[in-house]
Parts: C-alpha cells; structure tokens; sequence
C-alpha cells in the first residue's frame, strides 16, 4: 500500500507553532510569521513520525507532496525528515507550472491512499492536491483531509483499517 502525505501543515510545521492552538498557527501562516519561511527548522506535528513509522512497519511505502518548487527548498524538507527520523521516502514536489495533479500523475504506481490538511490558512479546498485531480484518478486513490496543524494522530494505527 503506497501513502503519500502531504507535508507542510499535515505532518510538519514551523517552529514557532509548537505549544500553540491550531487556530494560532493558522493565523501565524496567513501573517506570514518569520519562522514560516524557514524550511530548514520545520518540527513534526504531534506524533506524526510515531504514527507513519507504525504503518511503514505494516509494509507500507511512505511518500511525500511537498508545497514547494525548487529543489533547493524540498532539500530543507529531506533534512526536516531525516533530523526528526521519519520514514525515508520519496519527496515529490511541483515543476515549471506544474500544479499537484501533475505531479501525482506522474507517480507511478499511483498511491492508494493521499493524505493531506485542509489548507484553511491559503484558501481551503481549491488549494488541496485532491480537488484537482480528474475524476478517473479521484477514484482510485483514498482521500484523507486532517484539519491544517491538526496532525494525524487520531488517524488508525494499522493501515488495514484504511481499506
């Protein structure tokens, strides 16, 4: 079973968040706060690690969606990953124009399951990698939104409960 996860605002987030209520991240991100910006010192969110580390022990093959566009941000994400020890995995992120549905067509085999927040701090749903997908596509990957900043910790344990 192939997960990709989205990163920013699902699985990790800025530094200056940590301790915070979610609505004052989502505040903190549409204020632009300093520490936005700063890729290289993201944290995990809740027990994000705990709970991918779990499925990938069932035999799942974690992958990410990365938010940004050039490689020399999405190497501040590699090292965001490998600094809090999530499961390695592949990082895919958009190209020239590209918008998410181009970057999970090309995915092959396509994943099984797409996790992702609900960007309510950039504009919610129309911002979300799901809703641009076609419907050929929507069908054959599970659609899993968290609130933004609200982690993945109430998601199941084992990756059989997903199906």
């Amino acid at each position: 079973m192939k997960i990709l996860i989205f990163l920013h605002g699902t699985i990790i987030m800025h530094k200056t968040a940590k301790d915070r209520k979610r609505k004052e991240i989502v505040k903190q991100v549409i204020k632009n706060e300093k520490s936005v910006l700063d890729y290289a010192s993201y944290i995990p969110i809740g027990h994000a690690v705990k709970k991918l580390l779990k499925w990938k022990s069932q035999g799942a093959d974690i992958c990410y969606l990365s938010s940004h566009v050039t490689s020399k941000n999405v190497e501040k994400d590699e090292s965001v990953l490998k600094k809090h020890l999530f499961p390695k995995g592949n990082i895919y992120y958009r190209q020239k124009r590209e918008k998410y549905k181009d970057v999970i067509q090309r995915i092959k085999p396509l994943p099984d399951i797409l996790i992702e927040d609900d960007c309510e701090s950039i504009g919610g749903k129309d911002e979300m990698a799901h809703s641009q997908l076609n419907q050929e596509i929507k069908a054959k990957i599970k659609h899993i939104v968290v609130k933004e900043f609200g982690s993945i910790d109430s998601l199941p344990d084992k990756i059989d409960d997903f199906i």
